[in-house]
């Protein structure tokens, strides 16, 4: 299998889609691993299996209609395998494998025939201390963005995802680009409060336009920097409202088409009529409620 994704909006050719089916139970206040699904969870509205289904199968029937092929991973009994993004990324003609949470793990092992079709030098298994996932790992021109939270309480934060070791690891890997690390907030109990991943306040769209939640980040200079690289005229602004719905998790097809939640309507005003771009709406409102959204669901493998 040919891996290539240098950008975010670059022309989709293949991906990994998740799986809705066979989630398992809801999970007890004590057992979510983000503050969206800890707010699901104590007022009773997780999500159900035939919602997701709905959801991730519109979802499906537009990456198809660009002629995108998908793949899915191996299904797993009692197991929520919506978020792709968070199992692994690709970058340039390298995979990553994700160092997830210890619970997780029967996600790693559901890519096993996925990976099966990639030369085993293209693959990178993180070392135990380095700890990253997709949703904090942003593409643009020659810049990797992550996401991360360096602080003496990292062990203690179940959304903290990424951790200093993670930019080290890929300086390493990527000597020719530019890292950029960027403190987020976090909160495990309060979706208010904390950004799960980077791209749940930050997201390129297009050729150079970004959507940005300038809160998200624990150092506001920051949020400054990235509207200094793509120029305050390129970037959307949103509300805390809008960043609590995840507005900024959409997903390129293209630099012309994004597919985007259906409920974002000032978004979507914004991105057809202002920046000329094609919008495809799916349904995705009770995906959002376990913490995730369009690109959380999404591994691409490759981009032209």
């Amino acid at each position: 299998m040919e891996l290539h994704v240098t950008s975010e909006t670059s022309r989709l050719r293949a991906v990994v889609l998740g799986l809705p089916t066979s989630p398992g139970p809801t999970p007890t206040l004590e057992e979510t691993f983000d503050s969206k699904s800890y707010e699901s969870v104590l007022h009773g509205v997780y999500p159900r299996e035939e919602d997701m289904i709905v959801e991730m199968g519109a979802f499906e029937k537009i990456l198809k209609k660009y002629d995108v092929d998908v793949y899915r991973p191996n299904p797993v009994k009692n197991c929520n395998q919506v978020f792709s993004r968070d199992v692994g990324f690709v970058i340039d003609d390298k995979i990553i494998v994700a160092n997830v949470i210890p619970d997780r793990q029967e996600e790693i092992d559901a890519y096993e025939d996925i990976y099966r079709q990639i030369h085993y030098k293209q693959i990178y298994n993180l070392p135990e201390s380095v700890h990253v996932e997709g949703g904090d790992v942003v593409l643009y021109k020659d810049y990797i963005f992550v996401g991360q939270y360096n602080f003496p309480d990292y062990s203690q934060v179940k959304t903290a995802r990424t951790n200093r070791l993670a930019i080290d690891y890929l300086k390493m890997i990527f000597p020719d680009r530019n890292i950029v690390p960027l403190n987020l907030l976090k909160s495990d109990t309060d979706p208010y409060e904390g950004i799960l991943h980077l791209d749940c306040t930050f997201m390129p769209v297009g050729r150079d336009k970004a959507i940005i939640y300038k809160r998200g980040f624990m150092n506001p200079r920051d949020a400054d920097h990235l509207i200094e690289i793509f120029g305050p005229e390129n970037v959307l602004e949103i509300t805390a409202e809008e960043m609590y719905a995840m507005n900024p998790n959409v997903f390129s097809i293209s630099e012309d088409v994004v597919v985007v939640e259906e409920h974002f309507y000032r978004l979507i005003k914004h991105l057809r009529e202002k920046w000329g771009m094609t919008v495809e709406t799916v349904p995705y409102r009770e995906i959002s409620k376990m913490g995730g959204l369009l690109r959380c669901s999404t591994l691409p493998l490759r981009r032209d």
